[in-house]
């Protein structure tokens, strides 16, 4: 499965969002009265303001704080050479995440865990709330399927099924993938950065999962885990 792909014309991106503001008393008013027409059905019998710590999974409502990627190097063994672009300035990492996609070819493959329904769209989303031209490898629009290079690992295990999310834990855990014992998850980003103020360890987080998903690509493609010792982690 996958043989057809060069690995090294890949790169594997996970975001992190959070709300746009670290309150719903924050939240200017007439974006309150729009956030609670969105989530109306959602939310069932919370209120508006209870359900606000979730808005980060909107990207009307959410801003993204880092961006991590990954990209296959060559050598003895293959590695994997990991990078994040964090920042609470969320236009400045979009455009050093553009910098990076803008010295790569247009042909660049780019993969995520549930990046088609998540990761791709709210990148674009928020380039274009921050004024900014979407990169020609986020590019869809006009193109047909085939020309899209995107992979989304969630999307590849459903072989067609669509009813059921496959989440990127227990997809490691299937396939016996070493993961270490993180202390957060991703329903407490929000609350790191907005209380604790712990932006690089939520980089962090953000980065195992990209070698996670790495790592569940060699899976797919039934070969060997990348080596602990091949993969690097380059600074902020």
């Amino acid at each position: 499965m996958l043989e057809q792909y060069d690995l090294h014309n890949l790169l594997v991106i996970d975001i992190e969002t959070v709300p746009q503001y670290s309150s719903f008393d924050e939240v200017p008013e007439h974006f309150q009265k729009l956030w609670d027409l969105k989530t109306l059905h959602q939310r069932k019998e919370e209120t508006a303001e209870a359900f606000y710590e979730r808005a980060g999974i909107w990207a009307e409502f959410g801003k993204i704080i880092c961006i991590s990627v990954g990209i296959f190097t060559n050598g003895k063994n293959v590695g994997l050479r990991v990078k994040s672009f964090a920042s609470h300035d969320e236009k400045e990492l979009l455009e050093q995440f553009s910098a990076l996609l803008a010295s790569q070819p247009p042909s660049l493959i780019l993969c995520a865990h549930n990046g088609k329904e998540f990761d791709f769209p709210y990148i674009c989303r928020r380039m274009l709330v921050n004024g900014l031209k979407i990169p020609s490898q986020l590019e869809i629009s006009g193109k047909k399927p085939w020309e899209i290079n995107h992979l989304d690992t969630m999307e590849l295990w459903k072989f067609g099924d669509y009813k059921n999310y496959t989440s990127l834990s227990l997809l490691t855990a299937i396939f016996n993938i070493p993961t270490p014992k993180d202390d957060i998850d991703g329903s407490m980003v929000g609350r790191v950065y907005w209380v604790d103020n712990e932006l690089e360890r939520i980089s962090v987080y953000c980065q195992k999962d990209v070698v996670a998903t790495a790592q569940l690509l060699r899976r797919y493609r039934s070969e060997e885990l990348i080596l602990d010792e091949c993969i690097t982690i380059v600074g902020l």
